[in-house]
């Protein structure tokens, strides 16, 4: 068998490849739009497949230098931190702060119906993890940042559990919000918003309305801040891990970039959050690529059928909780049924699925600029913050 391994910069090229080759596909192929695949899961799953049938064949194996990926990955989360702002938090309302509530609800019931199946299947409890809120809620980041991290836990193939169910989230996602929001919508007897307009501007992991451009002068200030933060991130890591507590390493730096940013609130600073949104969003593609190219695929032949199991699970929960939990909480009202639409998409996919479903739900019945408010807010802003957070705790649990 011939084996070789790829260099940084060998590692990086493949990468940027597989990114321009999914790009490419997604361009030409209605479905991979509709469900919002992202580029670099089609490039990397097409490439892992490559690897998948080499390694079968007993023909060739390759192997990736990590450390790149690595950096590229705590560059993401540390750029989600720097959008934590408790000032937009508080200037959202309650409703933000409910339906905050309610989704990291969902992130501790998807973690827990993840892991009690796990355990049923005989399987290692972080593999529950990895098919529970981490590509869930989470989505291809999370999934890809958390797999290796569950991994050197001992989770065997929790990689590839990860990112197959974050793939698997996307398209269920899409696919049970309509039938929900019709559901309520007959039975609540209720009617939507006529002649209310709204503009809402989003993407799969942020939101900003920064029309700033990029320029020399932000993109040096966003560098700065972002390589300060994984700085102090580091020792902040090595300080928990001496009182016992082990992080996972964007953690640090997503924390500490959180209380930059709202300190610079409270000095009525400027923050160039529009360039920073690119280089996080620039860095999540090339990690995503370099994650998904090494998949393991052979690993996850013996965990087919119980993470086939543990996905249905997960999509019945989904449905059930914004059927019975987001609706009610959020007031039981026409605006509250487009947001329980919405959170099937965001709870297991993104929150370009969660806009997805909203759209076509009040493009039958009615716009609802409330619904359009809360959730990418939440869902662009502060639900990655919680998630990691609240992984991190079962995961020292279950660890």
């Amino acid at each position: 068998m011939l084996e070789y391994t790829f260099s940084m910069i060998e590692t990086l090229a493949v990468a940027i490849v597989l990114l321009i080759i999914g790009r490419w596909i997604k361009s030409k192929i209605f479905f991979f739009e509709k469900y919002f695949i992202p580029a670099p899961v089609i490039g990397g799953v097409i490439f892992s497949i490559f690897t998948l049938i080499g390694k079968n064949t007993g023909t060739f194996e390759f192997f990736f230098e990590g450390e790149l990926k690595n950096l590229l990955m705590v560059t993401f989360f540390t750029t989600i931190g720097f959008l934590a702002s408790f000032k937009l938090l508080k200037k959202g309302g309650i409703q933000v702060l409910i339906f905050l509530g309610v989704a990291s609800g969902l992130v501790i019931i998807q973690n827990f119906v993840g892991i009690h199946l796990a355990k049923f299947f005989n399987l290692n409890p972080l593999l529950g993890i990895a098919s529970g809120s981490i590509p869930l809620t989470g989505g291809h980041g999370t999934a890809g940042a958390f797999g290796p991290v569950l991994e050197s836990a001992g989770a065997t193939g929790a990689m590839s559990v990860a990112i197959a169910s974050a793939t698997f989230g996307l398209v269920a996602g899409c696919l049970i919000g309509g039938p929900v929001g019709k559901r309520l919508l007959l039975k609540y007897n209720l009617v939507g918003h006529k002649e209310e307009e709204f503009i809402v501007e989003g993407s799969s992991n942020k939101i900003s309305h920064d029309k700033e451009i990029v320029t020399e002068n932000s993109l040096f200030k966003s560098i700065v801040l972002i390589v300060i933060s994984i700085g102090i991130g580091e020792i902040v890591n090595a300080l928990a891990k001496k009182i016992g507590i082990i992080l996972p390493t964007y953690i640090g730096p997503m924390l500490v970039a959180a209380v930059i940013r709202n300190i610079i609130d409270s000095k009525s600073g400027e923050l160039p959050l529009h360039t920073i949104n690119v280089i996080g969003n620039i860095a999540l593609q090339l990690f995503l690529a370099m994650a998904l190219m090494s998949l393991k695929l052979w690993e996850l032949a013996a965990l087919a059928v119980p993470l086939v199991v543990i996905l249905l699970v997960q999509t019945l929960v989904m449905a059930l909780y914004a059927y019975f939990i987001t609706f009610r909480a959020m007031g039981k009202d026409y605006d509250a049924a487009v947001i329980a639409t919405g959170h099937c998409g965001f709870g297991m996919g993104a929150t370009p699925n969660a806009m997805a479903n909203m759209e076509s739900f009040t493009a039958a019945n009615g716009p609802s600029p409330a619904a359009f408010f809360v959730l990418p807010l939440v869902g662009a802003l502060f639900i990655d913050f919680v998630n990691a957070s609240i992984i991190t705790v079962f995961m020292n649990i279950f660890g």
